[in-house]
């Protein structure tokens, strides 16, 4: 007899359906076709214990599978249960018409529990497009299925219970999410803006960040609050759009990283990775490619702490997911693309002893030590920083004052209002919706300037001697500015305040 019943295949964060065919035939022989990896071809065993130890048996016959289309590499044992569904469908163990109509996923336990797989978001996206009646997946990954609407989503433990569901001898229940319950929530993070003492112009550089969604490098000595205040910028970020949270959910999805019975992420992400972390884990890859931390951190923050001990090639391979906010991995037989569009926050010291320009400690580097303590990082790198900051010490009398900083949501409703401007700002435009985002040809229009305003980004250009990605940064910061106060266009102070924040440009800074 012969049937058919559907798996998928996930490459980056796109899935294919997969047609598991089966024929059994007299004879006797095993065989799994369609360009399966090991652990695909690993499953006969699983499905064959799985099966013995519930009362049920693989016929002794020729039993043909193939995998199609067979030009797609199939990887791992999430395609265990699809194929006993087959094998069962095929002897007359379950009625094949019902369970042709559903994607089935999952890896078998020798004892027939069934255990969670990666990547079910977008397979759940696939199916729904394709006009699959639902989804029969482990019960771990149910809800992360069933934030996609017009799927029936089916959550099992065990092979009893697939088996029984689709001979109708019971149902199972289907999953179900609440849509909008969070939407508008902030991080649950106990952390707040109230809780920083001083630090004002450092806090409104993070208010311009986040409300242009730009990157920012924080300089200072140790102990001045640089990752204090880092950590607090997720609290004033906007709450993501549904698009956003289905994308940020595919890539944790994908790459594993998603919790039991855990739904859609709806909160930014914010990675802080160690400094000895390698290259392939920042911006991913692998013999199988998976999401690195700029995916990882898609539609978040990436959190670079004392950014001159990252390794120089580590910083490096950013270059291009910065400007492009995409990343390629390419290998030999195949090549994926996963989303980086990120907020680029780090932080660092002046110098090795980390006490230059301190306005109290003595620097005791040498002559030298400090330009070439900033040289470990890149001119290239620091043109795709925005907004460069000098953290200072905070004051005893501020540390020891009773005056409370604005909260979080306070500094969180002036950035959502911002950001109104710029959704409408960009409303045709499909890959741009924040000014950080905003592409050199739109610069005139947009960021245009009285002849008070070219003059003045005249002088700091010739100052300065910035680059023409500089100058594109300085007017993207002030058009954000502007948004802040609500002005149309561009003065004077916003492009003052914005040629401000390219301390770190400055030829001889650390002369």
């Amino acid at each position: 007899m012969f049937v058919k019943t559907f798996g998928s295949a996930v490459s980056g964060i796109h899935a294919t359906t997969v047609t598991v065919e089966v024929n059994i035939s007299d004879g006797i022989n095993f065989l799994l076709v369609g360009l399966p990896d090991s652990a695909v071809k690993e499953s006969h065993q699983r499905i064959d214990a799985a099966l013995k130890n519930n009362g049920y048996r693989i016929p002794g016959k020729a039993i043909t599978i193939n995998m199609a289309p067979a030009d797609i590499r199939k990887e791992g044992a999430s395609y265990d249960l699809t194929i006993a569904m087959g094998i069962l469908a095929a002897s007359g163990k379950i009625k094949a018409e019902k369970a042709d109509r559903f994607i089935i996923m999952g890896e078998l336990s020798l004892d027939g529990s069934i255990q969670p797989i990666r990547g079910v978001l977008p397979i759940a996206i696939q199916a729904q497009k394709e006009g699959f009646v639902g989804m029969v997946i482990p019960k771990q990954n149910g809800q992360e299925a069933a934030v996609v609407e017009g799927l029936e989503v089916y959550g099992a433990d065990h092979i009893q219970d697939v088996i029984a569901f689709f001979n109708e001898e019971h149902s199972m229940a289907r999953v179900r999410v609440e849509f909008g319950a969070n939407e508008n929530q902030r991080t649950g993070s106990e952390l707040d803006f109230t809780d920083v003492k001083g630090q004002e112009n450092i806090k409104r550089a993070l208010e311009i960040a986040a409300a242009g969604g730009h990157n920012v490098i924080l300089i200072g000595p140790p102990g001045a609050g640089k990752t204090m205040l880092a950590k607090r910028l997720p609290t004033i970020l906007p709450p993501m759009s549904i698009h956003e949270a289905l994308e940020t959910t595919k890539i944790h999805s994908v790459a594993g990283k998603m919790g039991k019975y855990m739904g859609l992420i709806n909160q930014r992400p914010f990675r802080s990775p160690h400094h000895t972390i390698s290259d392939v884990a920042l911006v991913g890859g692998g013999s199988v490619p998976q999401p690195g931390e700029i995916s990882l951190a898609h539609n978040g923050v990436l959190f670079l702490d004392e950014l001159p001990e990252f390794k120089r090639t580590v910083l490096e391979v950013m270059r291009q997911p910065l400007e492009d906010r995409v990343i390629t991995i390419s290998r030999a037989k195949l090549s994926v693309e996963y989303p980086a569009s990120f907020m680029l926050v780090a932080s660092m010291n002046p110098c090795p002893c980390g006490y230059y320009n301190h306005p109290e400690k003595t620097c005791m580097c040498g002559p030298g030590v400090v330009q070439k303590y900033l040289n470990r990082i890149s001119g290239p790198l620091l043109d795709r920083i925005d907004i460069h900051v000098e953290v200072t010490p905070v004051p005893f009398r501020e540390l020891s004052g009773k005056s409370q900083s604005e909260s979080s949501d306070t500094v969180r409703e002036r950035v959502m209002e911002a950001r109104k401007i710029q959704e409408s700002r960009y409303a045709e435009q499909e890959r741009i919706h924040c000014n950080a985002q905003m592409s050199s040809r739109q610069l005139p229009t947009i960021c245009r300037l009285d002849d008070t305003g070219v003059q003045l980004i005249r002088n700091a250009m010739e100052k300065l001697g910035l680059s023409a990605r500089a100058y594109d940064r300085i007017l993207k910061v002030a058009r954000t500015i502007a948004d802040l106060d609500a002005s149309e266009v561009i003065l004077s102070n916003h492009l003052a305040e914005a040629i401000n924040y390219r301390s770190l440009d400055r030829e001889g800074w650390a002369g």
